[in-house]
């Protein structure tokens, strides 16, 4: 059935639940995952642009260390389910899009994703990065929902 799965994970508590729910599938399926972060790029207004350059840096060592330890911990949570896992981490101003791009790119036939079940004006104002996937996606969308 399905033989490589990607989990988009932000590292929140849905989203981690929904990593551990995959990798069980996974591991029923005898598939493999790939686990991957979306890190937007900093987008300011520099006052000067010495201190522009210092801010985008700075904010971009954050974010690296930031994806490394949540992909750090979905690979130790892969080792200790079984599942070969590899983890990924992109820097998109469009999750949506980077997710389906790395599901392409990876050769992927299902993803495995969580939703935060946002409703109404939050919904509208913030958007729904799994909405998007779904709606974009040619690729079987799984959606983890607690």
């Amino acid at each position: 059935m399905y033989k490589h799965i990607l989990v988009p994970t932000d590292g929140s508590e849905l989203s981690s639940a929904a990593v551990a729910q995959a990798l069980q599938l996974a591991k029923a399926l005898g598939a493999k995952v790939s686990v991957m972060t979306v890190a937007e790029p900093l987008h300011i207004l520099p006052i000067t642009p010495d201190k522009a350059i210092n801010v985008r840096a700075d904010y971009e060592e954050q974010v690296r260390q930031e994806g490394l330890r949540i992909l750090g911990s979905a690979g130790d949570a892969a080792s200790m389910t079984g599942v070969a896992a590899e983890t990924v981490q992109v820097t998109a101003g469009d999750a949506w899009q980077a997710i389906i791009d790395t599901a392409r790119d990876r050769g992927c036939d299902l993803i495995a994703m969580a939703s935060h079940g946002r409703r109404g004006m939050s919904a509208f104002l913030m958007g729904s990065v799994t909405t998007k996937v779904l709606s974009h996606s040619s690729i079987p969308v799984l959606v983890y929902r607690s």
